[in-house]
């Protein structure tokens, strides 16, 4: 997605998948806290990053050109990728900057721990145009490598704003095993790595991934029929997922997908688990791959309680209003090293502790269902006829709680699903419901609502707010926190533009010009100050979030 590159060596002696010079890359600051019951909480200074799927992917020294391209629109191209090889050693990921961000892919950060992700971003400028459609985010704990999450033991809490997402949206929070360093240590073509957001994986073993194992991804690649920046390849990439939070403001869910694969894992063929029936209802490979794609969740509406999530005062959780949300990880042994028992949940909304609901089948099944536990799984999809041979071959909780020991990244996104339009989070999933089938009913949305032709052109505005992240010890993460946060790395001097500017030096023009542009970039957002972030021929925009149903 840009140009005015600086050529990084001979293309014939290139190593591997670039890193592009045309913009250097600023992570957004997103601090979080981390929490313990005996000293509080305390600020980390985290960043964040976006994935490498929608960046600019451009040849390596090539200029201010559409030529730079490697991949426009939904397609490679043959003149800079005719195979694997080639492309890899040739092309490059490239830099983005904050106003970047904001304006090309509709995320934008307070510096103080809070993100909004806006659904659908479009620019026109001379030369370049494009829409991009979802994000996706990574937290990293230092310039090259991800946050790794170790929650057993402990407790996952965030507030979030759902009340300007529709039907069919999915603003997420959830964590994937992917590897720290985005897959640079174990690829040695991989030369971009977290930094730029590369490794990504997730339980679905996307397939719509550019790189993979730091390699194009591009045999066997087949351009989207319904998304004009999709396409699939031959292989996917697979690892153990833990949803916090998929939700919009009429459904929420929360999600544990084992895998019997350690990390990330390239996937060809059947272990992919590819939804490739023949026939409707015919599920194809879908239960025969590495992961559990279904999983095990807990989706108030689905267990029965319809009036617990929802937009207005009638619900017991006002999804027009923000709401804090508390996961936590007990084990077995009280330990941070034993085995995960269950997820447990609650709410806190307008000063009042808000509880998982009990299922409707608990009537019948007598028993506490309200986390998801081995219990709760085996009792709820023996009622739904789920898959409950599929989640205990693949690890069931304790598979989860196996890759959460080793350490899982924290991923923030809203997307759309162009495959089935978000019904198994907020419609009736399988629909017609067949005869005896219990829990297809997930949310009040109709069959079509979530359709792509639909929200992308109708609700494009539509955003999501994430904020105040905390983790620690259980029941440590509510605690009162008295500092502020500290300034990031690219706070606005002086704390407004006319400020900054003020205390640029007038003496030397050559500094003073420098340290505008800088006031300019850094305090743009609180000024409302527009740059120009595009090159001639830049072409961006990503491939659609994985689909789970």
């Amino acid at each position: 997605m840009l140009a005015t590159v600086r050529l990084l060596g001979f293309l014939g002696l290139a190593a591997g998948q670039q890193i592009g010079k045309a913009r250097e890359e600023v992570h957004l600051y997103m601090p979080i806290q981390t929490c313990t019951n005996a000293g509080g909480c305390d600020w980390e200074k985290t960043t964040a990053v976006l994935d490498s799927n929608w960046r600019w992917t451009h040849k390596v020294g090539c200029t201010n050109s559409s030529a730079c391209n490697c991949y426009l629109g939904n397609v490679w191209l043959n003149s800079s990728c005719p195979d694997p090889k080639t492309c890899t050693n040739t092309c490059a990921l490239d830099g983005e900057d904050e106003t970047g961000y904001a304006e090309k892919y509709g995320v934008r950060v307070d510096n103080k721990g809070l993100m909004n992700l806006t659904f659908v971003s479009k620019y026109h400028t001379e030369g370049a145009n494009g829409t991009n459609v979802g994000n996706r985010m990574y937290l990293l704990e230092d310039e090259q490598n991800y946050k790794q999450f170790n929650l057993l033991n402990k407790e996952f809490t965030f507030t979030v704003d759902m009340s300007n997402m529709p039907c069919g949206l999915n603003g997420a929070v959830y964590f994937v095993e992917m590897d720290k360093d985005g897959g640079v240590a174990k690829n040695p073509t991989n030369k971009a790595g977290a930094k730029y957001g590369t490794g990504y994986c997730d339980a679905q073993c996307p397939h719509d991934l550019k790189w993979i194992d730091g390699q194009a991804n591009m045999i066997g690649w087949n351009k989207s029929h319904s998304d004009p920046n999709a396409g699939a390849g031959l292989y996917g990439t697979c690892c153990a997922e833990l949803d916090i939070w998929e939700a919009n403001k009429i459904s929420t869910q929360m999600t544990v997908h084992s895998c019997t694969t350690k990390g990330p894992h390239r996937c060809n063929g059947t272990e992919c688990g590819d939804n490739n029936g023949k026939t409707p209802g015919d599920p194809g490979d879908r239960f025969k791959g590495v992961c559990d794609k279904n999983g095990c969740d807990f989706n108030p509406y689905r267990e029965g309680a319809h009036k617990f999530y929802g937009p207005g005062p009638e619900f017991t959780l006002d999804s027009t209003k923000p709401m804090t949300v508390v996961t936590q990880f007990p084990t077995d042994d009280g330990t941070d090293t034993g085995k995960l028992v269950e997820m447990k949940r609650f709410y806190i909304q307008d000063g009042k502790t808000i509880y998982n609901p009990s299922p409707s089948y608990a009537s019948v099944n007598p028993g506490n269902y309200t986390s998801i536990s081995d219990d709760m799984c085996a009792v709820q999809m023996t009622n739904f006829t789920d898959r409950l041979d599929v989640f205990q071959a693949k690890g069931g909780i304790a598979g989860m709680g196996e890759a959460m020991g080793r350490g899982m990244s924290l991923v923030i996104s809203l997307w759309d699903d162009h495959e089935v339009g978000m019904i198994w989070l907020d419609a009736t999933d399988p629909y017609p419901i067949p005869k005896g089938k219990f829990g297809a009913p997930r949310g009040t949305c109709s069959q079509t609502s979530g359709n792509y032709t639909i929200v992308e052109k109708e609700h494009g505005d539509s955003y999501g707010l994430f904020s105040d992240i905390r983790y620690g010890e259980i029941g440590s993460t509510l605690k009162p926190n008295i500092h502020p946060p500290p300034p990031g790395p690219n706070a606005c001097p002086g704390g407004s533009l006319s400020a900054c500017i003020a205390q640029c030096p007038t003496t030397d023009p050559t500094k003073y010009k420098a340290c505008l542009s800088s006031c300019i970039s850094k305090c743009s957002s609180e000024d409302k100050v527009k740059q120009q972030t595009v090159f001639q021929g830049e072409s961006y925009g990503a491939t659609k979030p994985r689909t789970k149903h």
